[in-house]
């Protein structure tokens, strides 16, 4: 699957405002984002996989995986984009946020991202269960997505993601059961975390 975005993405950041809102955050936000701007402003030039392949790439080199009571002092913390960048660490919806934000800037529609919460078997069949976030790339609506997750670096296609069942999924235009389910609501209502992380995202300068 090479299905090329060039000429299709048009920016969704402003780069002004990222620079300011990591310089209130701290250095490691603003050393960040410094190689991410590079990174968004160059999306028009990779084709699918490589823009995909890069963003990933990118979150899992520079956040190292953390619960949130440990980083946050919290049960249940949803990082933005920037936030996550300054903590360098970070749990599985953190890496999926942070991701979407990203590819929305360089240019990829909304429509083609959803964040999906799944069960994850760690360790092969058979092994321990676990609540999961991984972010999903669809090329065609309704098509088998690509997945993009910390767990496993390379991004696949979800049919080779047997290790995940998907619950529910998101995006900042609706919910859904399942992957490709019927629609579940408006999801700024429903998921309140959501709500606010967009709000700090849009205040970074992410669209």
């Amino acid at each position: 699957m090479a299905l090329a975005l060039t000429g299709s993405l048009g920016q969704a950041w402003d780069q002004d405002r990222m620079r300011q809102a990591a310089q209130r955050i701290g250095p490691r936000a603003v050393a960040s984002v410094s190689a991410l701007q590079p990174l968004l402003a160059g999306a028009a030039a990779l084709d699918e996989l490589s823009l995909l392949a890069a963003v990933n790439d990118f979150f899992n080199r520079r956040v190292v995986f953390t619960d949130d009571t440990t980083a946050w002092g919290s049960d249940d913390h949803w990082s933005s984009p920037l936030e996550t960048l300054q903590k360098g660490q970070g749990d599985c919806e953190d890496y999926a946020i942070a991701k979407y934000f990203s590819l929305m800037a360089a240019g990829v529609p909304v429509a083609r991202l959803r964040l999906i919460y799944v069960r994850a078997t760690i360790g092969g069949p058979g092994g321990a269960v676990q609540a999961h976030m991984v972010l999903a790339y669809y090329a065609q609506p309704g098509g088998e997505p690509l997945i993009l997750d910390n767990l496993i670096g390379e991004v696949r296609p979800a049919s080779r993601r047997p290790d995940l069942t998907p619950v529910f999924s998101f995006n900042s235009e609706g919910l859904w059961q399942g992957a490709v389910g019927a629609a579940a609501g408006d999801p700024t209502v429903r998921l309140s975390r959501w709500r606010e992380v967009l709000a700090k995202a849009r205040a970074e300068g992410f669209q």
